[in-house]
């Protein structure tokens, strides 16, 4: 049973989280380590390594989702720790503000969201999270590529040459699959709540024009590159 200091300690983070960008809704959001410890963080926009070049977190940033969210990571980690592996978080809830400055950088609505149009990215509304895989003692596993290495070899269905590659890609997409996500066609790391749309608002939901669907435990979207972004 979790401790009434670490309730606390996940809302004022929360708070903390929804302060820092004030335009943005108020959204439910709790601390991923606070609801399963054994999940890995590495949240890549608190250091040079994605697609900025830059930090564009504060350090000590957490990874911040909605609840519902967190509770199918820890059963997407229940399912990788029955086959010795673990789930990293690469990034979570992302404020808009951070958004907008991926935008610049990029400028291309099939890896990242304008954070004008539409929905903007699922991230902003806590419903998605960048995942990978670590072996139970967190060490590195080949995955397609790396976090924000937006090539061809990132797509969804990799069809690679290299077969553990591909079994740790399936094995994550089964995971993710059987915990209630979906993926994102062009980015084989990104994974939003499949009910997204009891959290996004009507009249958003309605500019995306079409609905992401699941197909034998491996993820699917359609054009989701217009639902679920970087």
């Amino acid at each position: 049973m979790k401790s009434f200091s670490d309730h606390f300690i996940a809302v004022v983070l929360s708070i903390m989280a929804l302060n820092s960008a004030a335009a943005e809704p108020a959204i439910p959001l709790v601390n991923i380590k606070s609801v399963d410890p054994t999940i890995v963080i590495e949240l890549r926009y608190s250091g040079p390594n994605n697609l900025a070049g830059r930090a564009l977190y504060s350090r000590g940033t957490p990874a911040l989702v909605r609840p519902e969210v967190a509770s199918r990571l820890v059963r997407a980690q229940a399912f990788l720790q029955r086959y010795l592996y673990r789930l990293k978080i690469w990034d979570a809830y992302r404020p808009k503000s951070v958004q907008a400055e991926l935008w610049q950088v990029a400028r291309n609505n099939d890896y990242v969201a304008d954070p004008e149009t539409g929905p903007g990215s699922m991230h902003a509304w806590g419903i998605a999270v960048d995942a990978t895989l670590t072996d139970a003692c967190n060490h590195f596993v080949r995955m397609p590529t790396d976090f924000d290495e937006l090539t061809p070899a990132a797509m969804l269905h990799y069809q690679g040459t290299d077969p553990i590659t591909r079994s740790h890609l399936t094995l994550l997409q089964k995971a993710m699959g059987r915990s209630g996500f979906y993926g994102l066609h062009t980015e084989w790391w990104h994974f939003i709540i499949s009910n997204w749309r009891k959290y996004v608002p009507a009249i958003e939901t309605e500019q995306v024009g079409h609905k992401a669907q699941q197909n034998d435990d491996r993820l699917v979207s359609p054009n989701s590159a217009q639902i679920t972004t970087p």
